[in-house]
């Protein structure tokens, strides 16, 4: 299981960086899926594009409807930072992960429960199913801060960060 560990601890890194990825170039727009004139510090929603054009199936007005509010957006981008920084650091890997697959999840209903390269199963679903793993085998102690910060008293007497 030695290398088991290593890999789960590079998985884990991996996710952190692309949703620290996600959140740099929405806010930037580095110009890779955000051109720098529609980046979230000129003014444009990171959520808008998504929400308004990326939705398809039985809930897509409920989606649509979302699209460029204030809120979503907040909370959108924060959690990507959170989700990023904590898969990275190795720290709050279980809430980390517990919110990225709710967003996770929430996207994939968004694009209307069916993938568009696959009838089965698509890139939503594999990272919910990754984020699993690091909350069932405590990733957050392989390549990262994790053993450490799970030997705090806030963490012993709170379970729920860690």
């Amino acid at each position: 299981m030695e290398k088991g560990k290593y890999v789960l601890g590079l998985l884990r890194l991996s996710m952190g960086f692309i949703f620290l990825w996600a959140f740099a170039d929405k806010l930037f727009g580095l110009g890779f899926s955000t051109a720098p004139d529609k980046s979230w510090l000129v003014g444009v929603s990171p959520t808008a594009g998504f929400l308004q054009f990326a939705t398809h199936g039985p809930l897509t007005v409920f989606f649509q409807n979302l699209a460029g509010s204030g809120l979503i957006d907040w909370l959108f981008m924060l959690g990507l930072l959170f989700i990023g920084i904590a898969l990275c650091i190795g720290i709050f890997v279980n809430l980390a992960s517990t919110l990225g697959i709710v967003m996770l999840f929430l996207m994939y209903l968004a694009v209307g429960l069916s993938p568009a390269n696959n009838p089965f199963i698509d890139d939503h679903l594999m990272y919910i199913l990754i984020m699993f793993l690091f909350i069932f085998f405590d990733a957050g102690i392989y390549l990262g801060l994790g053993r450490r910060w799970n030997n705090t008293m806030l963490v012993k007497r709170y379970s729920i960060f860690k």
